[in-house]
């Protein structure tokens, strides 16, 4: 499968890329390696197959090293994150959007907390998406998205997204099948006038198993500091899990572009998708390479 089924020494050829910012002309595969750095170990490539349920959630591919060594070099990645944020903010011109999608407990809040400390507040705005207002509802399901893009030199996190509109709608049988089917090519088109706007989008499934989820929704039951996130829906949910994977598994193939890549992060550990999503942001925003002005 594209994503080349999370296995490190086992790549594909992927996509052609166009050549960034500075450069002319087909990259040859050292540069696309090096443009595309240790992130291509989760990207899903368009056109090629994708199978969740192939991918283990515990693996901790492309990693430093243990859970010690990994969480050893997180300091320096939220520096680097950080300084590149700095270029992007004084730059003015462009911006970076990162969507986080997953399951119940999958670690999106965790996610957030971990890999954007340090970073400038001014210039990030984090939005979670929940079920639509009366008002979001009577407008198309990309309008209250839109809204909440991030400015020129800002990095926006979206927890949850408009890909609730892909998948939760079908799971839950909110919209008739022809509804939400045209949904992946309104994205593909949304996500094209983003990036001609100036903002460069990654997306990323924290992909977790149901066991690890168990565990966790089990925590938040019986811990009081982590009760409130505990809704009675998540166990409903559960129920749900194959049609879950199979929504999303479509959902990856469908919308997963050139210019809006998804990538697939085992999740399991959060050591590990720590230290995998800050890859993946510090490689996207190395290919923008901001600039002072002057």
């Amino acid at each position: 499968m594209g994503l080349c089924q999370l296995k490190p020494r086992r790549r594909s050829r992927g996509p052609h890329l166009a050549p960034p910012d500075g450069l002319s002309g087909p990259l040859g595969r050292g540069q696309v390696r090096r443009l595309m750095g240790e992130s291509d170990h989760w990207r899903v490539h368009p056109g090629k197959d994708l199978h969740l349920g192939q991918i283990d959630a515990g693996s901790a591919p492309g990693a430093p090293g243990d859970r010690i060594a990994t969480e050893s070099v997180l300091p320096s990645l939220q520096t680097e994150l950080s300084e590149l944020q700095a270029r992007l903010w004084a730059e003015g011109r462009r911006s970076l959007l990162v969507v986080l999608q997953g399951l119940d407990a999958a670690g999106k809040d965790g996610t957030i907390k971990h890999v954007f400390l340090g970073v400038n507040p001014l210039a990030t705005r984090a939005v979670a998406f929940k079920e639509p207002t009366p008002d979001e509802a009577s407008h198309d399901f990309l309008w209250r998205v839109h809204a909440h893009c991030p400015a020129a030199g800002q990095i926006g996190i979206f927890n949850r997204s408009h890909y609730e509109d892909v998948v939760a709608v079908r799971v839950n049988r909110l919209a008739e099948p022809e509804v939400w089917q045209q949904r992946y090519g309104l994205i593909n088109a949304f996500e094209s006038i983003l990036a001609h706007g100036g903002t460069t989008t990654i997306k990323i499934y924290l992909h977790i198993s149901p066991e690890e989820q168990l565990r966790r929704l089990d925590e938040r039951r019986e811990r009081p500091d982590k009760r409130w996130k505990l809704r009675p829906a998540d166990w409903d949910d559960r129920k749900h899990w194959d049609e879950y994977q199979v929504a999303y598994q479509d959902a990856l193939k469908r919308t997963s572009t050139q210019i809006a890549p998804w990538y697939v992060v085992p999740a399991d550990h959060k050591w590990y998708r720590n230290w995998a999503v800050s890859r993946i942001l510090i490689d996207a925003l190395t290919r923008m390479d901001p600039h002072y002005p002057g």
